[in-house]
């Protein structure tokens, strides 16, 4: 093992500042997703239109996590992601004022800056890889990830009727979460400026032994990284995990308004996703770690198969709670599992631009499927698009497959 690794302490640390962190922005980004399609759908006037905020915040985090993945290769993790929340805090408060204004345009607009955030956000998870050695890494990141569970009870506490602490200050309460995020998110850009050193990407560049066609000097083009099997199965269990979560879960909160549920039945059920999301996840990444990238991409495919086929099947909420469960407990797998894939291949002359256009990637295929989920709930239900979601998932699976297969059908070769 390379010697040059930071100490532990020192890693320890710099995770645990991106953890807190990325506990602010996901209270603050889940509290948002879940009153989103309402807002769109009542300031735009058409359940068609309900997929449109979400679209904007995916297309939003698409173009933030390429550019932001290219400034942080420049200029560093600290800097980038300091500045993704204080475009957050922005598109926070620029929201919450088209609510207030009943402006669907100005809300519009707030919401594609808070998914720039999320763009640069995300990237945290890369920043916790860079501190760690390669048999540590799905823990780093998932650890990171399992911020998110703070997201899923405080997310949906806030957007509840007993959380809404701030609803009052303008007089309508569905701004609310937006002046909460606005808070949240502004004391995450304060604390990774002040605490984020040294830079986790340039701790990656003092530590990272060379790996296998990844060379120092001149990172890879992204094209060139998509040639080999393991990038494309990375690559696909993100995307198809992404995009299977959002083409079920966006419109659920809608789904679940029209046939009579309550804000907090709502809640439990967005909660109960948002745990399956990440509240497994520090197990999971020690999971992965023994496991191995390709298994636990599997297994996670088969619980989106799972929670896609069990959504539409009952109106009961505690049938609800379940489904969405099993699909954020099976993206987590996928994502974690294809982010860990991706970060062993990569050198640290190229992660920051690689990754960013990985992500551009990962959340311009959900941005479509987001945009697609209000149209297919309004023309074909809500059945529809559980099944759709479910077949979606299998990509990842046909994949993985394949990738276990060359090594016996080289064995036998040989």
């Amino acid at each position: 093992m390379n010697s040059t690794f930071l100490p532990s302490s020192v890693a320890r640390r710099l995770v645990a500042v991106l953890f807190f962190a990325q506990c602010l922005s996901s209270a603050a980004l889940i509290a948002n997703i879940q009153v989103n399609p309402i807002v769109g759908s009542r300031l735009g006037g058409s359940d068609s239109l309900a997929g449109v905020p979400g679209t904007l915040l995916l297309i939003g985090a698409a173009v933030s996590a390429h550019v932001s993945g290219r400034f942080m290769q420049r200029f560093g993790r600290r800097p980038g992601l300091a500045l993704g929340f204080v475009v957050g805090t922005c598109g926070m408060l620029l929201s919450g004022a088209g609510v207030v204004l009943g402006s669907f345009g100005v809300f519009l607009v707030g919401v594609a800056l808070m998914g720039a955030a999320r763009g640069a956000a995300d990237q945290s998870r890369y920043a916790a890889a860079d501190t760690q050695p390669p048999e540590h890494r799905a823990r780093a990141i998932s650890t990171v990830v399992f911020a998110g569970t703070v997201g899923a009870i405080a997310g949906p506490w806030l957007a509840s009727s007993r959380g809404n602490l701030l609803g009052g200050l303008t007089g309508v309460p569905q701004a609310g979460p937006m002046w909460a995020g606005a808070l949240l998110f502004a004391i995450a850009g304060v604390l990774v400026f002040v605490l984020l050193r040294p830079d986790p990407l340039a701790a990656g560049w003092a530590g990272q032994p060379h790996q296998p066609h990844a060379p120092a000097e001149r990172g890879r083009t992204l094209g060139a990284l998509l040639r080999l099997p393991a990038a494309q199965l990375a690559l696909a269990s993100m995307v198809v995990g992404q995009a299977t979560m959002v083409l079920v879960m966006s419109v659920t909160s809608l789904h679940m308004d029209h046939n009579h549920h309550g804000g907090d039945e709502i809640s439990l059920v967005f909660m109960a996703h948002t745990i399956g999301m990440y509240g497994l996840s520090i197990v999971n990444g020690g999971l992965i770690d023994r496991l191995g990238r390709r298994a636990a991409i599997a297994i996670g495919v088969g619980l989106l198969v799972a929670g896609g086929l069990l959504a539409p099947a009952s109106l009961l909420a505690g049938w609800l709670t379940l489904a969405l469960f099993l699909i954020g407990l099976g993206w987590n797998l996928c994502y974690v599992g294809g982010s860990t894939m991706l970060a062993d291949m990569l050198a640290p002359a190229e992660r920051g631009s690689l990754q960013g256009s990985v992500e551009l990637i990962v959340n311009l295929t959900s941005a479509s499927c987001n945009l697609l989920s209000g149209v297919i709930l309004d023309h074909f239900g809500y059945t529809t698009l559980g099944v759709a979601g479910a077949a979606l998932a299998l990509v990842p699976l046909l994949l993985v497959g394949l990738h276990w297969l060359r090594p016996a059908r080289r064995a036998r070769v040989a």
